[in-house]
């Protein structure tokens, strides 16, 4: 039988199950139910804004956006979203999934942290950004009404969230400061890793091989 939450169906395809389990597997249960929230509330502004999408690709691409936190997947010479986009491409791929379809998920994960830009691209990767800025931000807070908004927290709890996410960013980002820089993220390691320096474009304009 289909799960529904909020009006929103999950997908329940062999697909769907496996992502489901994967990130059950490698994540902590604050990214799991993150992530979880992520579809539904993606889900949700879709249905709000009469957009068409597939669900699966947008499953798939809310459930692996935070894998590059988890100690399975994350790597320091690159962006936590780069990990997870790359191992969401690679999943995709092992079943069977158009290598465009698992290009769009590629590109919903690696840019749910840049502003704006995602919002004016295919609705699965608009919509993986607005389900993250919704439950992180709280940006559309009130594009979905009160009983949508505590069906899905009553499915998936969000106790103390804020601070806990605030941390699993930190943990996740902490050994490699130099990839946030021009990036949201650099937000979180000023407030919480102490000595951290974000760097600075105009300096690194000024500071480059070029003579004049």
């Amino acid at each position: 039988m289909t799960e529904t939450i909020a009006g929103i169906a999950i997908p329940d395809s062999p697909m769907v199950k496996d992502a489901t389990a994967l990130v059950q597997d490698v994540a902590s249960e604050l990214v799991y139910h993150h992530s979880r929230r992520v579809f539904l509330f993606g889900s949700l502004r879709g249905q709000e804004q009469g957009l068409q999408y597939d669900p699966e690709l947008l499953y798939v691409g809310a459930m692996f956006h935070d894998l590059g936190l988890t100690d399975k997947y994350r790597r320091t010479d690159q962006r936590f979203e780069i990990d997870a986009a790359d191992e969401a491409r690679r999943f995709l791929h092992e079943h069977g999934i158009d290598a465009n379809d698992a290009d769009t998920v590629w590109a919903a994960i690696a840019l749910h942290t840049t502003p704006e830009i995602p919002l004016h691209m295919a609705p699965e990767i608009a919509l993986v950004t607005r389900g993250v800025e919704l439950d992180v931000l709280g940006l559309g807070y009130n594009a979905i009404n009160d009983e949508q908004r505590q069906a899905v927290v009553e499915a998936h709890p969000r106790p103390n969230f804020k601070n806990q996410i605030l941390a699993a960013f930190t943990n996740g980002l902490k050994d490699r400061p130099d990839t946030t820089f021009g990036n949201v993220k650099a937000d979180v390691l000023a407030h919480f890793v102490p000595g951290f320096k974000r760097g600075d474009f105009v300096e690194v304009i000024r500071g480059s091989a070029w003579p004049e």
